[in-house]
């Protein structure tokens, strides 16, 4: 009898332990070796991850996305301006027929460069710290808003990088470079060079000119590529390191990323200056050829004239 008994409880001990093991193998705990392999977001998200301009469409109409969800990445200490940020979502809210456009502050550490280089780190620093990405019928947007200027950039010989964009959904915006310009105008506050800077690389996120969205009528500049040639306007080519010229970032930069756009400093702030000394907003607008071509790739007509 006494053996029985035994003999059950071993069976029943050596069924019991197979059946835990068998529920332990389909529930992994965080702390099994797969649930330890980082994720790469270009391999979970890869709609985010694709050529300048690509997405223009996306962002223009609500075909597939109805809302946009636009992460503000900020190193302490170089948070954009409110005033720019209202203005920015206006401009979106005007070009484009989304029902929600909502901006997620991001602030982060300062990376400790002196400079910053696209493919060493400004791609990598995208990789790691961004959180915002297509999520359903929402558009993911990345701004980065550095502490440091770009690779290149000199001051003296008035060599000055304010933004870049170089992928569909992200875009950087050199903060440090832009408060300093802004402290030299004697007519210019941050958010006048933030604000026409964010317009002017998120137009070619919307596919400005000929990048995705194509010109109805020939306006690109023959000298610069997805620049406009209507003086004044947002898009012209003179704002992009004197239209033909490659900017510091551009020609430095070796490796899979590549700037679509490099936003000369010292050229926009002297056409906002002689903005404001003709008594005009200090931001230079849309020209009716670029608006245009936003209103046939799906976005919302003018009606501002």
């Amino acid at each position: 009898m006494k053996k029985s008994v035994i003999l059950f409880l071993s069976l029943f001990l050596i069924v019991f332990l197979a059946c835990s093991k068998s529920a332990s193998d389909d529930n992994p705990t965080p702390d099994d070796d797969q649930s330890q392999v980082p994720q790469n977001p270009q391999q979970l998200f890869p709609a985010n991850f694709r050529a300048t301009g690509s997405s223009a469409n996306d962002i223009l109409s609500n075909t597939n996305f109805d809302n946009l969800k636009i992460e503000i990445a900020y190193v302490t200490g170089f948070r954009p301006t409110q005033a720019a940020m209202d203005q920015f979502q206006d401009f979106l809210r005007r070009f484009t027929f989304k029902g929600t456009i909502e901006l997620i502050f991001n602030e982060l550490p300062s990376p400790n460069k002196e400079s910053l280089n696209l493919n060493d780190d400004i791609g990598p620093l995208e990789i790691e710290n961004r959180t915002v990405y297509n999520d359903g019928r929402t558009l993911g947007i990345y701004i980065y808003f550095a502490d440091a200027p770009s690779e290149g950039d000199d001051l003296d010989e008035g060599l000055v990088t304010l933004g870049a964009v170089y992928r569909n959904t992200s875009m950087i915006i050199f903060e440090k470079t832009v408060k300093t310009l802004a402290d030299r105008a004697n007519s210019l506050e941050d958010e006048d060079v933030e604000i026409a800077t964010l317009n002017h690389e998120f137009g070619h996120l919307m596919g400005l000119v000929n990048l995705g969205t194509d010109a109805v009528n020939d306006h690109e500049d023959a000298d610069s590529d997805n620049h406009c040639n209507v003086d004044p306007c947002l898009m012209r080519a003179e704002l992009e390191f004197g239209g033909a010229g490659k900017s510091p970032l551009q020609t430095l930069s070796k490796g899979d990323l590549h700037s679509s756009c490099t936003l000369d400093g010292m050229g926009l702030v002297k056409q906002m200056e002689a903005n404001v000394s003709r008594g005009a907003a200090a931001a230079p607008n849309l020209d009716a050829e670029c608006q245009l071509d936003l209103e046939t790739n799906g976005g919302r007509p003018n009606t501002n004239g």
